[in-house]
Formats: structure tokens, sequence, C-alpha cells
């Protein structure tokens, strides 16, 4: 506990952590929420899908721009900007959806509230990578333990405002969350100087040495965790209590949570590389038995254990991240990793979904699962151009 208290005695820490959990919860919650909202108004599954896909895309393909953007200017600005626009733009989709407008409309709507999700990851995660380097490892730890709690407490608390009152509350409650978010992570970058570097090109970022085999790897792991997500409710279902789907995510991100806190406080020897190797093959073997069992206590005991590995591999993945990005492009370089595993999550889910439609069934997806990781494994032993430490110095924040 000594190394987390080193963390949290950091002057901007306890901002970091707590606001980052609140701007991140918005991201659990109101994809969602807009489809409860949507399905309930319209009664279509296809339109409340369409639209949070929509949402979901324009946040995705948004968050680069503003990466740069905010590695330029500071992400002050940016987080000011989103802070006023996010909750505005929410409130008109809660304007559009309830008021029965044409589905292109809701549709529309959606992508503009995407298009304006606060910055909060990529600059939580920036700020970390400027603390000083001996705490920084714990330090991305608790955010990686933070970020699996939001995708318990998130649904949860959607779920629990559209039984007690209906579904455009959660979507309301996260707009404020995201404001609130949003501007602390603001205050916490007053320090930040931006640093200078060359002009480059959209994808100079993405093609640092090193980085492409992180994004491949991670978008092979997210892969397989979402052809995961969209199996266990499908497992839950076959055993005739779909009730406990939810309970078995909670019980895999409190696994995760678990093994983030215990790793975070651990000093290795070993190089980032190497550990991201044997943790993503730790990855593997959790999942590995999972097409195998029948039994949901079962499935939930090894959900747990499987799951310890998860928080630790994201925090490895962090750090190199942090470590290898361009000194003038650390935000871009973290959106980018955002961008394309939560993309790749979605294709996991949507070739999971496909495969428990075909004889396949629920035991395909969970191999799918299992070997995404395992192709996560490969790639990091695939030889190229290694990963290579930014030498430029960094500025210290106060984080």
């Amino acid at each position: 506990m000594r190394a987390y208290l080193t963390v949290w005695r950091l002057p901007s820490a306890p901002v970091l952590l707590l606001a980052g959990f609140a701007g991140r919860l918005p991201s659990s919650m109101v994809p969602l929420a807009l489809l409860l909202m949507v399905q309930q108004q319209t009664g279509s599954y296809a339109v409340a899908g369409l639209a949070s896909a929509t949402l979901g895309i324009a946040s995705a393909v948004m968050a680069p721009v503003l990466g740069r953007v905010a590695d330029r200017k500071g992400p002050r600005r940016v987080l000011l900007t989103q802070a006023a626009l996010y909750p505005l733009l929410l409130a008109l989709l809660l304007v559009v959806v309830l008021g029965g407008a044409p589905d292109a409309a809701v549709v529309a709507a959606s992508g503009l509230a995407g298009a304006t999700t606060p910055l909060v990851s990529g600059a939580v995660r920036a700020l970390w990578s400027r603390t000083d380097a001996r705490v920084r490892g714990t330090a991305y730890a608790l955010d990686a333990t933070a970020t699996e709690l939001v995708f318990v407490v998130g649904p949860a608390l959607v779920a629990a405002l559209a039984v007690l009152a209906a579904p455009a509350w959660a979507v309301g409650v996260a707009g404020t969350l995201g404001a609130i978010g949003a501007l602390g992570i603001a205050g916490a970058a007053r320090s930040w100087v931006p640093q200078t570097g060359p002009q480059t090109g959209l994808f100079s970022t993405v093609l640092s040495p090193g980085m492409p085999r992180i994004l491949v790897s991670g978008s092979a792991l997210m892969l397989g965790f979402g052809a995961l997500e969209v199996a266990i409710p499908a497992f839950a279902d076959s055993t005739g209590r779909p009730g406990i789907s939810g309970l078995l995510l909670a019980v895999w991100a409190l696994g995760s949570v678990a093994g983030g806190l215990w790793f975070g406080a651990r000093v290795l020897s070993a190089s980032l590389p190497r550990q991201y190797r044997w943790l993503l093959f730790g990855v593997t073997i959790g999942l590995a038995p999972l097409a195998w069992i029948s039994s949901p206590w079962a499935l939930g005991v090894l959900l747990f254990l499987g799951g310890t590995a998860i928080a630790p591999t994201l925090t490895v993945q962090s750090s190199l991240v942090g470590s290898i990005a361009p000194v003038h492009a650390t935000t871009e370089a973290f959106t980018w990793l955002s961008t394309i595993t939560v993309g790749a999550s979605a294709v996991g889910a949507a070739l999971g979904g496909a495969l428990i439609e075909s004889s396949a069934g629920v035991p395909g997806s969970l191999v799918l699962a299992c070997l995404g990781a395992a192709v996560a494994v490969v790639i990091t032993l695939v030889p190229g151009r290694g990963v290579r430490p930014a030498v430029v110095h960094r500025e210290s924040v106060h984080a």
C-alpha cells in the first residue's frame, strides 16, 4: 500500500484519479442508456443499435484528432470546450429522441454527442506519463484499475436509473459526470507545457517505432474481449439464468481490479516488452478453459482468476505507450490506442455474436476470445523494429 500512498500524495493525483473516474463513466453509461432509450421510443433495436454505434464511432474518430490538438495547444483548452459542449449536445439528443424526431435526426444527434465526448482517458494517461518514473508504473496500475471499475459501476448505475426513473436520466447523469471529469482534468493540466516537435503526417504517431506492435497486439486482445463480452450473456441465457450475466461480467472486472492492485505494488526487473508478452500469455491461459465450462458458478470462478491478468496487462501496455510515444504527441498516442482497441472490441463482439448464432454456438465465441489473446502473444514475438523509449526530456507536471 505504501506505493499507492506515494502516488496519492502527488499534488494532482487525487484529482486525476477521481475526476478521471467520473469522466470515464459516460463511456460505459451513454451507449447502454441510449440503446435503452431509443428502443423504448422507437420500438426498434436496429435504430437503437445504429444510434449507439454512431455515438461510439464519432467519439473514436474524433479522439486522435483532438489528442493532436491537445498535445500542441495543451489539453486544458480542449477539455474546457468539451465540458461545455458535451452536456449540451446530450441534452439535444434527449430532446430529439424523446420528442419523436425522425430516425435520421436521432442518429445525427448521437454522432454530434459522440464527437464531443471528453478526452479524459488520453489526457489522464498523458499526464501520468509526465510523473516521476519511479512511481509511474504504480500510477498506471491505479489508472487501469479505475478503468475496470468504470465498467462495473457504469452499467449498474444505468440499470438502477432505468428501473427507478427512465434511461433518459442515465444520459443526463452521464453528461454531468463527463463535464465534472473534464473540468477536473483541465484543472490538473494547468501546468502542462506543450512540447515542440516536427510537423508530421496524420499517421506518424501510429507508425512510431514500437507503436504498431502495441496497437496490433492490443487490438487482437480487445477483439477477444469483445467476443467474451457477448459470450457471457449468451452463456447465462443458455443455462436458464439470464439474470446472472451482469454478475459474471462484474466478477470478471473485479478479478482484473484485484490483479491490478497487486501488480501495481510490485517492482519488477524484467523489461516492459517482456512483461507485456508474459502477461498476454497469462490472459490466454486464463481464457483457454472457458469454452469447456458448463456451470455458471465455475465460469465465475475462472473469470475472476483469469481476470487478474487483465489490469496488469493494460498497465504495462500504457507504460509502453507512454515510454515510446513522441514527446510532442503523447496524448495523441494514447487516444490512438483507445480508438483502435475500442474498434477491435466492437469487431470481436460482432464476430462473437455471429458465432453464437452459428453451429459453433457459445463455445465458438469463447474460443475466439482465447484465440484473440493468443494472437496478441504471437504478435509480440514477430521480429521487427524494437521498442525504443523516447529520449526527449519530458517536462514534469504536478500530477
